[in-house]
């Protein structure tokens, strides 16, 4: 696992600011670095040494030169694609990974993409062509950035946004129009950045710069075609061995390998395939928020050592500003914050550790797909009674049910944005003091629901899920926390081969209205106890809601809300307000609460401080 860097654009300078995009990110490989410039292009790579210690140093280059690529993540099929390309008559200096990519590409150029398998985004620079070629994985597991000021022309990509603060092209202007989605979605959604002009390369595209002018294109798009021709019991027996040979790809290393342990089925899971040494958890001081015991018990129960910590409020609070600095855009998931303490942990033991995102997405586990089951007779009344009823609920207490009729009031698409829907366009005219509206949530959504007309609403949740929910904020907090700590994480249920096998299991064999994963729970039990293969999904519990009722913590945030860059972006009085009805207990504003204070956060890193 790495970082790269680099732009095209010819200066007098480019060695010292190359140098300089690379220090931003240093974090992501403390163990070497590495510059090419030449002409017009200038690359850089920060290394995290996993695979061929001695031999993997990049840039990297073809035979004759004319090729040269810069890498972060890891190809789990590159032994198989070098005996390939072997077998064609290439000759390889190296046994890693990366310089599958070079030969790869003079064999079968852009196609190459397509048959690789694993976490990865690249820049090759081919000389003869004078293109530069860049590319993300399939699901977005590793980020991409890029940007083209539109004066000079210069191109400018990294491994994290704050790289391009170094070049002293990059012009550095705030994209508003990204806090109206962010307040809904509680990450940064799609293709756009907090950052003017600063674009995600999205999951499973590449771009290509020639002559100035930059092409986008998608390589790949997942689907769901459910096969019916198999028992439940049969798709668990897949599951079982898809996910075991996955795990021993995800294992190959030449530093030791860890496991992250929750008290959840995936990490559990993952931990028992692994047959690692170590696992690692964290929790907090209140038991309702902590599965440090749970851990240390089921770490006991397969034979390995757990190393558990529990985090102070003091020291989670006292981090927020570090943690969004690393985040690069702001991501009002609480949840980030204790994955930043674990990577933490784990990375004063290990190099590379095991996670279990992506078994939500694949196999049906968010609980939120148990609704299309749950009061089903609900959805068969008339629409336009639907939403009469979801209009007068609208303006009722948030008591319980009322989301309910708030929510079911709207046809799937146009109520369904993921995970989490935290504000609608009502609350956001209240919030923001110079509220747009041009652009809605349903905007990214909708044309994601397009593509799944005619399937199932669990089918058409998970297509949606994948391609903004798990790349916007379960897999950014990923690498982004994981990187802040010099620590590979590896997702071994997000994998090509197990998602081949995902994305034909019916809808009736993940999820139901009492249960969630019902197939991939019943393969876990085949390896850990059924307890733990049946546990409730709880995610990542962090005390933030009772947090915020208690003055010390909240002070925190009044203060934030009465800064002077608060009232540049928001009606102050509706913030207090809205603070005060949560720390009387008049109403459930954590959620809210912590999206603004978080946002807020992240601007005084990038924008007030810097």
């Amino acid at each position: 696992m790495c970082g790269i860097v680099g732009f095209v654009g010819a200066r007098a300078d480019m060695d010292e600011i190359l140098q300089a995009m690379m220090d931003r990110i240093v974090h992501r490989g403390p163990d070497g670095e590495g510059r090419f410039v030449d002409g017009q292009v200038a690359l850089g790579h920060r290394r995290l040494s996993i695979i061929d210690l001695e031999g993997g140093k990049q840039p990297m280059f073809n035979e004759d030169g004319s090729l040269v690529v810069v890498f972060n993540g890891e190809v789990y099929n590159f032994q198989e694609l070098r005996e390939q390309l072997l077998a064609a008559g290439h000759t390889f200096a190296t046994r890693s990974d990366t310089e599958v990519l070079l030969h790869g590409y003079e064999e079968w150029g852009k196609e190459l993409l397509d048959r690789l398998r694993g976490m990865f985004t690249f820049a090759l620079w081919d000389s003869r062509a004078k293109t530069l070629l860049l590319a993300r994985d399939h699901f977005g597991i590793k980020p991409l950035y890029y940007y083209q000021n539109p004066e000079t022309g210069t191109l400018m990509f990294g491994s994290e946004i704050k790289s391009f603060l170094a070049h002293p092209e990059f012009q550095k202007e705030l994209n508003r129009d990204q806090l109206e989605l962010y307040l809904s979605y509680q990450y940064s959604p799609g293709e756009d950045t907090f950052f003017k002009g600063v674009k995600k390369l999205l999951p499973a595209h590449w771009l290509e710069w020639k002559d100035g002018t930059v092409t986008v294109q998608r390589y790949w798009e997942p689907s769901f075609t459910p096969d019916h021709s198999l028992t439940l019991e049969q798709w668990e027996d897949e599951i079982s061995d898809a996910m075991k040979e996955s795990v021993s790809a995800h294992k190959i290393a030449d530093v030791e390998v860890g496991s992250f342990l929750s008290s959840g089925v995936d990490s559990s899971y993952m931990a028992a395939l692994a047959n690692v040494d170590k696992t690692f958890t964290v929790g907090f001081a209140d038991k309702q928020y902590d599965e440090t015991d749970y851990a240390r018990e089921f770490s006991q129960h397969i034979g390995v050592k757990n190393f558990a910590y529990r985090i102070t409020p003091e020291e989670y609070w006292v981090n927020l500003g570090k943690i969004q600095y690393h985040m690069d855009e702001p991501l009002a998931d609480a949840a980030s914050v204790a994955l930043y303490f674990v990577n933490r942990e784990a990375s004063r033991q290990v190099k590379v550790c095991l996670s279990g995102e992506g078994a939500d997405e694949f196999f049906g586990g968010y609980n939120i797909y148990k609704e299309p089951f749950t009061v089903s007779w609900y959805d068969r009344l008339p629409l336009w009674l639907r939403r009469a009823v979801g209009s007068v609920a609208e303006c009722l207490p948030p008591v319980h049910g009322v989301n309910f009729l708030v929510r079911r009031s709207r046809p799937l698409e146009e109520r369904y944005i993921g995970n989490t829907n935290l504000m609608d366009e009502r609350r956001k005219k209240h919030l923001l003091k110079d509220y747009r509206g041009t652009v809605k949530p349903t905007d990214l959504s909708r044309k994601l629901f397009d593509k799944t007309k005619g399937q199932d609403a669990v089918t058409r949740m998970e297509f949606c899920d994948l391609n903004l929910w798990m790349v916007g904020d379960i897999l950014l907090k990923a690498d982004k926390m994981s990187m802040a700590n010099s620590l590979e994480l590896r997702v071994p249920f997000l994998d090509k081969k197990v998602f081949e096998l995902a994305r034909r299991i019916p809808t009736e064999c993940k999820v139901n209205a009492a249960q969630t994963k019902i197939a991939m729970r019943g393969a876990a039990e085949k390896t850990i106890p059924a307890r733990t293969a049946d546990k409730k999904k709880l995610g990542f519990p962090v005390p933030v809601r009772a947090w915020l009722r208690d003055e010390q913590y909240a002070g925190i945030v009044r203060e934030a809300f009465n800064a002077p860059a608060a009232a540049e972006f928001f009606n102050v009085k509706e913030l207090n307000r809205m603070l005060d009805q949560h720390v009387s207990g008049k109403r459930d504003n954590w959620r809210q609460i912590w999206c603004v204070f978080i946002f807020l956060v992240w601007y005084d890193e990038y924008f007030v401080k810097r």
